[in-house]
């Protein structure tokens, strides 16, 4: 975009051209992307609201909050759920301990204190460790809902705090430069502005088989009166290991049931493979290529009718079956707005539409679906838009002055699967480099036995893998299996956006003793494989 600048004259006549339009920029949606978009917005100097449905915990089509599904029924909840969860095997394995062996060896002693911080810590997450191991989960359950309450609220705050006018009600698109708000009252008031940001999300879906009202998605399943004793949990994708893991950690039994041959469909086949172990090793029930059919309720539950002919009664039946765009009640195919097969609003590099005042950014794209990608999404709308470039720049020293937009990078990006133990990875998986390379890739692995289940005696792995351009000897992907996968990922992300090779890997010094230093330490290749092969071979 090429540097514009205006004199006063041309100032005022640009401000008076805008001055017919209620906001500069109104958003409709206020989860972690539309509040980014706004707040930054606001603090370039913009006249900004931003409309949300009232808040529950449980999402509908009426029914949201400020801070949106990860704050509230999603990435949040779900991770206090998982730390919960967490304890319960590991109290069982200290339990185990026979303390008059500990006291023999100084790590031993060591690994009996972190006991002791472990039974403290437990007992937040609902867990009471006295002569036998009990798990409460409506203690957990209102801890959860304080940390809901208290993020919201504190999202509030921050829009409050940046100058952004909040409207609580259902927002809709009624012309390019105008929203009608819903009132919680019924009433409706209609707003116009420079610009429209489309920021709802995405809402939970279940599949169309009869006696689907029956079972329930994440929402509910974050919010249960009662910890279910058998679980049935239909999917593949990061919510149905998830909430195995969750539960099953409670002490649930659980069934997971998937289509394909592996959990997690789109990464590396090879982590697949060790999620999946490590789900049947903390005893959850694999039933991989089968599908449910049929639903019914009986008197000990709902009963689950598989496509192999297969019937099992549980307490709750999760669909953890994809999410769906929250476009439907937005009025945009009636005022032009392109949308996809699915519902999702079609954009262009910088998250505009087909119609130049209407734009859109996270889920309800359908691009990549993560928070931190609707925040990026977010900033980039709002301070290297080339539109909101030249509104925003406006308001800033009194001068008009336009910058080079930025698209939103989707390379490198970080991502976690929170199982117990979790998944994280970073670039390119085996797979993905192999048919993209023009040459050969290197396969790095190190699978080991985390240094605490040495004492413990869990039998679990971690595993670590770095896949590596042969010929640039770039680091092209990383992934990891194994506690603080995530934590340790965040990092290895930072090293693969800046271009990291995998002898500048080598050249760094290692924290020692951990698992993160297994990243710098693997000097001998696994396996060399050629571009183009079908299958890459794994060593599980």
């Amino acid at each position: 975009m090429a540097r514009k600048m205006l004199i006063d004259g041309e100032l005022d006549k640009a401000n008076e051209a805008e001055s017919h339009y209620d906001f500069d920029l109104f958003v409709i949606g206020a989860g972690s992307g539309g509040v980014r978009a706004s707040r930054f917005s606001a603090q370039n100097g913009a006249k900004v609201a931003i409309c949300e449905l009232p808040f529950h915990p449980i999402s509908s089509e009426v029914i949201g909050g400020v801070g949106g599904t990860c704050v509230i029924r999603g990435c949040v909840p779900k991770k206090i759920l998982v730390y919960g969860a967490s304890f319960g095997p590991e109290l069982e394995h200290e339990e185990m301990i026979e303390i008059s062996v500990l006291l023999l060896k100084i790590s031993a002693l060591l690994s009996l204190l972190f006991s002791l911080l472990t039974w403290l810590d437990a007992r937040n997450y609902g867990w009471d460790v006295n002569e036998k191991i009990d798990f409460n989960w409506k203690k957990l359950l209102q801890k959860k809902t304080e940390e809901i309450n208290r993020l919201n609220g504190i999202y509030k705050r921050l829009l409050s705090g940046a100058g952004v006018k909040l409207f609580e009600g259902e927002g809709r698109v009624i012309g390019p430069n105008e929203v009608e708000v819903i009132q919680l009252d019924g009433t409706k008031i209609s707003y116009s502005a420079k610009h429209i940001l489309i920021a709802t999300g995405s809402r939970a879906q279940r599949l169309p088989i009869p006696g689907q009202e029956l079972g329930i998605t994440s929402d509910e399943a974050l919010s249960l009166e009662e910890l279910p004793k058998h679980a049935v949990i239909l999917g593949g994708g990061y919510i149905a290991v998830e909430f195995a893991s969750i539960w099953r950690g409670m002490g649930a039994k659980v069934d997971l049931f998937y289509r394909k041959d592996l959990p997690l469909r789109g990464f590396d086949d090879e982590m697949r493979e060790v999620v999946a172990k490590n789900l049947e090793g903390r005893g959850i029930k694999l039933h991989p290529s089968t599908n449910l059919k049929e639903l019914s309720k009986t008197e000990g539950g709902v009963k689950v009718l598989t496509d192999h002919g297969e019937e099992i009664v549980a307490d709750v039946v999760l669909f953890a079956t994809g999410r769906t765009p929250n476009s439907k009640r937005l009025n945009l195919e009636a005022v032009g707005v392109e949308l996809d097969k699915a519902g999702a609003i079609k954009v262009n590099q910088y998250s505009q539409t087909n119609m130049p005042s209407i734009w859109a950014i996270g889920d309800v794209t359908n691009r990549m679906n993560l928070t931190p990608v609707a925040l990026m999404e977010g900033t980039c709308f709002a301070v290297c838009s080339p539109e909101i470039l030249a509104l925003t720049s406006m308001f800033v020293s009194n001068t008009v002055f336009g910058g080079k937009p930025m698209a939103p990078d989707y390379s490198n990006i970080a991502c976690a699967v929170f199982c117990i133990p979790p998944l994280s990875v970073v670039g390119l998986s085996e797979q993905e480099a192999v048919e993209k390379a023009k040459g050969d890739i290197l396969i790095f692995t190190s699978t080991f036995n985390p240094m605490k289940n040495t004492i413990s005696g869990r039998q679990e792995k971690t595993m670590m893998k770095l896949v590596v351009d042969a010929e640039t000897d770039k680091v092209l992907g990383a992934s990891m299996c194994g506690p603080d996968a995530a934590e340790i990922m965040q990092g290895i992300a930072i090293a693969l956006k800046c271009g990291a090779t995998k002898a500048q890997f080598e050249s760094t010094v290692g924290i020692h003793p951990s698992a993160a230093e297994e990243f710098v330490t693997m000097r001998s290749a696994t396996r060399r494989v050629s571009a183009g092969t079908a299958k890459p071979r794994t060593n599980l």
